[in-house]
């Protein structure tokens, strides 16, 4: 399994604040990850119906990566001080992890603590709100650590709602997501789309574990929602990147919109997210209506204002 350069990049910087206990981390992801996978999955026979852990034993993930099931047990344990890369990589192949989570894995077990710096400000440069504001026909915007929006255009603030309206705090896709009802109106999908989220902040977490801003995110959400917990304790990860995603919005009604992730190439925390329709689609044909009510969209209740 080759793991992406630019992941373990985001991850060379670890900065100061209250840690998130690693060893606990480690060990709660290993073990999620285990749980996962039964033995014919991997090749290995099943005997009986009736095993006392779900997925893999730890013997047979040991047996699968090539190491001793007492290395593999100290490395589940938290303790994965000396550990190399290469076991790691046996480890990820076995559990058949993806390339998010292989990264994600190396940094728990390997963390730099010696590049700790303190946590840096976010901040877009100038530049960027310009390139937003020029691009149309296209809800487009600049997400950073913790999934804080940075910037973005007309169209997205008339999709979206106008974050401009919140305090710069809020404008977090995982506050919106979580404490928002009306993002459960605007995403048909609104399961998926907080899954997503949460496995962003897991990365985050992965790459981030002093931050304190981020401890203090989801401790208020592990608080305030139940669902947020529950997809929390799972320990998913992954990186941004395509997709589709279905929204009812109060204007124009169903839209089917395909996004784009284009991470900038001198702040590997900072993405550019574009959404666009298919050409002469009922959706396209949306979008232009929105983009001819321009800020009056977003007070007509898009569903994350």
């Amino acid at each position: 399994m080759v793991v992406r350069p630019w992941i373990l990049e985001c991850m060379d910087e670890i900065p100061e604040g209250r840690p998130l206990d690693s060893r606990a981390e480690l060990s709660e992801f290993l073990r999620t990850r285990r749980a996962r996978l039964q033995p014919q999955d991997v090749g290995l026979p099943h005997f009986g119906r009736h095993r006392r852990v779900p997925g893999l034993r730890r013997e047979e993930l040991a047996q699968l990566a090539g190491v001793s099931v007492a290395y593999y047990t100290r490395l589940e344990q938290g303790n994965g001080r000396n550990v190399s890369v290469e076991v790691l990589d046996a480890i990820a192949r076995a559990l058949r992890l993806t390339d998010a989570e292989h990264a994600h894995l190396t940094h728990l077990a390997k963390p730099k603590a010696h590049k700790k710096k303190a946590v840096r400000p976010q901040y877009m440069r100038p530049v960027l709100q310009q390139l937003l504001d020029s691009i149309e026909g296209v809800p487009a915007y600049v997400v950073g650590r913790r999934s804080d929006i940075l910037g973005w255009n007309a169209l997205a603030a008339a999709l979206f709602g106008d974050w401009g309206e919140l305090a710069p705090a809020d404008r977090n896709w995982a506050r919106i997501c979580f404490l928002d009802p009306r993002s459960r109106e605007l995403f048909v999908d609104w399961d998926r789309k907080a899954s997503d989220i949460v496995s962003y902040l897991r990365m985050d977490a992965g790459c981030y574990p002093n931050d304190p801003q981020l401890s203090s995110l989801v401790g208020e959400l592990s608080v305030k929602s139940e669902e947020f917990r529950s997809l929390w304790a799972t320990h998913d990860v992954q990186e941004k990147g395509h997709g589709v995603k279905r929204m009812r919005h109060a204007l124009v009604g169903d839209l089917t919109l395909s996004f784009e992730t284009l991470r900038l190439p001198d702040d590997c925390d900072q993405s550019l997210i574009m959404y666009h329709a298919e050409p002469d689609s009922a959706s396209a044909q949306g979008l232009r209506l929105l983009a001819s009510w321009g800020r009056d969209a977003s007070s007509v209740g898009s569903g994350t204002k």
